[in-house]
């Protein structure tokens, strides 16, 4: 297997966040915000993939251990947004923003670690936390793209499913700032 794959999936990834974006945004049917999801879901498998293939192979570079988790969190932050500033979920504009504010301070960290030759990959309560994300947006995008008669009442737990990812990303985000164990360069 080329070694190159999984960066490149990453890479796939972070292209998938502009025509997505634009769906979620500029979508006047169902059928733009199917799309949406159809390629939120795509970017949320090549996540899946791209760490898979890693794994397997034994490839692993400072390149994969940045930009991956900057990818999910690009195309995170921008699924939160619509479903923070559009109908139907109108989410609490403090879930965004305290997964916005987690978020940045842990790439402005990741950066500081870089440059003291400390590189910090993401660690399972990281990927839990991701795998929260992407299930709640995923599953959010379908109730709005199937205008599903029940939408007001899984708005509800749709919130509260947010909530908890929300405090999940905050405690995440605390190994970062109070570094254990990290790998050197």
């Amino acid at each position: 297997m080329n070694r190159n794959v999984p960066n490149l999936l990453t890479g796939f990834r972070v292209v998938l966040v502009f025509p997505f974006g634009y769906l979620l945004f500029q979508a006047q049917s169902s059928l733009g915000i199917y799309l949406a999801l159809l390629l939120f879901s795509v970017a949320a498998f090549t996540d899946f993939l791209d760490g898979y293939l890693a794994r397997k192979h034994k490839i692993v570079s400072n390149f994969g251990k940045i930009m991956d988790p900057l990818a999910d969190k690009i195309i995170v932050l921008a699924a939160l947004a619509g479903l923070t500033l559009q109908a139907p979920f109108h989410l609490p504009k403090a879930i965004f923003f305290i997964i916005l504010i987690r978020e940045t301070v842990i790439t402005i960290m990741r950066e500081i670690y870089k440059k003291k030759d400390i590189i910090v990959p993401a660690d399972k309560l990281g990927k839990i936390k991701t795998v929260m994300q992407m299930t709640g947006i995923i599953a959010a995008l379908y109730l709005w793209a199937s205008q599903d008669p029940l939408i007001h009442t899984a708005r509800t737990i749709v919130v509260y499913w947010f909530w908890i990812v929300a405090l999940i990303t905050l405690y995440s985000g605390i190994n970062y700032i109070v570094p254990r164990k990290h790998n050197s360069l």
